[in-house]
């Protein structure tokens, strides 16, 4: 339905949005903003009571970054569902299809956050970021005789390999940044004719880190596993801000027992957390975070904009940059 100028429709949003995405939404529409990430306790909408808040607040555009987007929703008057996430996994594209509502997205939102997040995990397995500063803390500079300088020895990135799975949004934000520190940047990903290599297998000895970038699917689910860490070089580093499904834990873990892999920086885990006694986190060699790539103030100003035009495109009967069920527009 394409609405005329005079018309004011009522946006619920529930995603984190600032800046001039928010204001341009408010330009065009009455704005009833209730994001979960300011929820204390944290609130996520089950379907039944996201229903019911659009009832109740008369929405006929649903803005979303994690509430659950299925079943009764798709009952109710929307004109234009907006997933604040590259893949709107928290919506039933099928059945927003069905219902004929389209699903705008933010692909590539956070592509220069997780690359930030994957330079700042590489940075401090290599140099020992971590375990230097709890000596600092502990008192501990100079323990059992032995100096700093003794203990954090390490190869500079610049002028060292590293090997980028996947070649998406992320793996093009965080390979030119490798590549102005000086690093060689070789790439697998079949799906991107610019990548360096077709074949992972043959990739992986060649370097002296290894970045995961890839989208969890089932080919790519443990795509990195014993063997595959037994390829990479004696001594190398691995690094995933992606998701922890695309590697075998139990192989990182026994490569990183063995000697074989000389260190590991994480920033996700199944089930989003890791048991305070798994081997990881005995390690030194080893940096772990909570899944925090993405959160960026930054982020949300460029979901906002994003997801903003393609709403207002919609409404005013244009053509989106960024829809998942393009089907429907018809």
């Amino acid at each position: 339905m394409i609405m005329h100028m005079n018309e004011q429709p009522t946006a619920l949003v529930t995603a984190p949005f600032r800046g001039d995405g928010m204001d341009a939404l408010r330009s065009f529409a009455n704005v009833v903003y209730d994001p979960w990430l300011e929820q204390r306790p944290l609130r996520i909408y089950r379907a039944d009571d996201l229903a019911a808040r659009i009832e109740a607040v008369g929405a006929d555009v649903l803005i979303v970054e994690s509430d659950q987007v299925t079943g009764p929703v798709f009952e109710r008057r929307l004109r234009v569902i907006g997933s604040c996430r590259g893949d709107p996994n928290n919506v039933d594209i099928a059945a927003a299809t069905a219902a004929g509502i389209p699903v705008v997205n933010a692909p590539g939102r956070n592509a220069d956050a997780v690359a930030e997040m994957t330079l700042a995990l590489l940075f401090a397995v290599n140099r020992w970021v971590v375990p230097a500063d709890a000596d600092v803390r502990s008192g501990q500079v100079y323990a059992n005789g032995v100096i700093p300088y003794q203990r954090y020895r390490a190869w500079q990135l610049a002028g060292q390999t590293i090997g980028l799975i996947g070649l998406g949004a992320v793996g093009r934000a965080t390979k030119w940044r490798l590549e102005g520190i000086g690093m060689t940047v070789l790439s697998y990903d079949p799906f991107n004719p610019e990548a360096t290599h077709a074949d992972l297998d043959a990739m992986l000895p060649l370097c002296d880190v290894v970045s995961m970038h890839a989208t969890v699917n089932a080919h790519t689910q443990a795509m990195m596993g014993a063997v595959q860490f037994g390829l990479m070089r004696a001594g190398s580093v691995f690094v995933n801000s992606a998701r922890a499904m695309l590697h075998d834990t139990d192989a990182l873990v026994a490569a990183l027992q063995a000697g074989h892999l000389g260190g590991a920086g994480l920033d996700h885990f199944v089930g989003e957390n890791i048991a305070t006694d798994h081997p990881l986190t005995a390690m030194n060699n080893v940096v772990l975070t909570p899944h925090i790539g993405g959160a960026t103030y930054d982020v949300e100003s460029n979901q906002a904009r994003m997801v903003a035009e393609d709403v207002r495109r919609i409404l005013h009967g244009e053509r989106p940059l960024h829809c998942v069920n393009p089907e429907v527009l018809a």
